[in-house]
């Protein structure tokens, strides 16, 4: 395993400098339309952790929030949770990983939750071997106007 570094920030300039490693995970989304998104985000207290590398390139990242729901209580959810594919397998995500959940217990959160896209088989087998379990469906309709 390489030498990492961590930096969480809630910076939205930091946050935009990172958009070709979130194209990774969403490829559809736009400069424009993702600035717009972290600009919304952020005023629901979304930060994120970056993973860099010796050369001081990102290579990995994710986004995060606090909430509480009835069924699981407080829990810190991990969002858009990206590994540059040439340090996948390098212990980068389990890293990031294990740095979000010290944080959620720093939080005083009771669990972790994420979304995993279904075709995401890679991530599956990761959160599987990190110990997470599937709780329910997340089912999502799009509006229209």
């Amino acid at each position: 395993m390489g030498e990492y570094t961590l930096q969480e920030t809630a910076d939205m300039h930091d946050m935009l400098a990172h958009y070709p490693l979130l194209r990774l995970l969403n490829p559809q989304l736009t400069p424009a339309r993702y600035e717009e998104l972290i600009r919304l985000m952020l005023h629901h207290n979304y930060r994120m952790v970056r993973a860099f590398d010796a050369s001081e390139k990102c290579v990995g990242l994710s986004g995060f929030w606090i909430g509480a729901k009835l069924y699981s209580g407080k829990y810190l959810e991990i969002d858009n949770f990206v590994v540059d594919d040439a340090h996948r397998g390098s212990g980068v995500g389990k890293l990031l990983l294990d740095w979000m959940q010290l944080r959620a217990r720093q939080e005083g959160c009771e669990a972790l939750m994420l979304d995993a896209y279904v075709t995401n088989s890679a991530a599956h087998r990761f959160y599987f071997r990190e110990g997470f379990q599937i709780k329910g469906y997340h089912f999502y309709k799009t509006i229209h106007a």
